[in-house]
């Protein structure tokens, strides 16, 4: 067995994180945020790899929650965590794996928040002020309602993986998965007068690969889109707060609701497991006490 010497966290945890690239497919985003929480931990410690035990991650726990770190994160935290003492420990650089015996902290189920089918007609009003990036904007959050896609999935999404005559999107998702995700013939109609008109006015000449980019064919970033989306609430009169996260989890509710079955609206939305779609089938809540009070006797 190799003996790991004490300096040697930061070097282990670069070939952890390669490994998640290379080996797992994980996307940049998905390898950043397991960079952050096991920082989070050789901030904590700061001794060699060897040194750490189960009563160490333990303490490193009661200090999150001293800082009142959420259950969720230190769940996420500990996800990590596991994930690269278990790749030392296949890679022969790690005897024994001291997060073995740990108990995930229970978060229980955060329903996601969704809008109603008003609200979503209200957001996805035609402009005002009809410019291009306007244009370009409600063609977004038509397509993304449609859809269901991460906001990732929708800010670099290339023009070659719409076909507009059959209606669908091939989606290149998390670890490289690849899922056709059909649309509408209204929300095809905005992305043909989109991709006809409104784009070409955008790029002015230039050429971009993206099927949605700025007038320099460079992909929009996340944090802008939620800008996007937040000033087209407002300014629709929605005063909840939401973001391209609460229209995708109101594309599965509403579709889940309109008797969609679970199998087809997980492939959609391209989770791997069925239980992370399942949380949409508590969410319309309000329907059911509705349908209980209609039809059950003593209702």
């Amino acid at each position: 067995m190799r003996r790991l010497k004490i300096n040697t966290a930061s070097e282990l945890l670069q070939r952890f994180l390669q490994h998640l690239t290379i080996q797992r497919r994980l996307s940049p985003n998905t390898t950043a945020a397991y960079a952050a929480d096991l920082r989070s931990f050789f901030r904590f410690h700061q001794g060699g790899i060897e040194t750490v035990t189960k009563e160490l991650v333990q303490s490193y726990f009661v200090a999150c929650h001293q800082r009142q770190i959420s259950a969720r994160s230190s769940a996420r935290r500990l996800a990590a965590l596991r994930a690269f003492f278990l790749f030392l420990n296949q890679q022969g650089l790690l005897a024994t794996n001291p997060l073995n015996d740990i108990d995930t902290p229970h978060i229980g189920h955060r329903l996601p928040k969704v809008l109603s089918e008003n609200e979503v007609d209200v957001l996805l009003r035609y402009p005002a002020s009809p410019t291009p990036l306007a244009l370009r904007n409600h063609a977004m959050l038509h397509l993304l309602y449609a859809s269901g896609l991460r906001v990732s999935e929708l800010v670099n999404l290339p023009i070659t993986c719409c076909n507009l005559s059959t209606g669908n999107l091939r989606v290149l998702g998390k670890g490289n998965k690849e899922r056709l995700v059909p649309f509408s013939a209204n929300t095809g109609a905005i992305l043909r007068c989109y991709l006809e008109q409104t784009r070409p006015r955008i790029l002015k000449g230039n050429s971009s690969t993206l099927m949605f980019c700025s007038n320099r064919g460079r992909a929009m970033t996340r944090h802008r889109f939620w800008q996007i989306i937040r000033e087209t609430a407002l300014a629709a009169g929605i005063s909840k707060e939401i973001s391209p996260h609460t229209l995708r989890h109101s594309f599965a509710t509403h579709l889940l609701a309109g008797g969609a079955d679970l199998r087809s609206v997980q492939i959609m939305l391209g989770h791997t497991d069925i239980a992370t779609t399942q949380i949409y089938t508590h969410v319309d809540i309000g329907r059911l006490k509705a349908a209980h009070r209609q039809f059950h006797p003593r209702g």
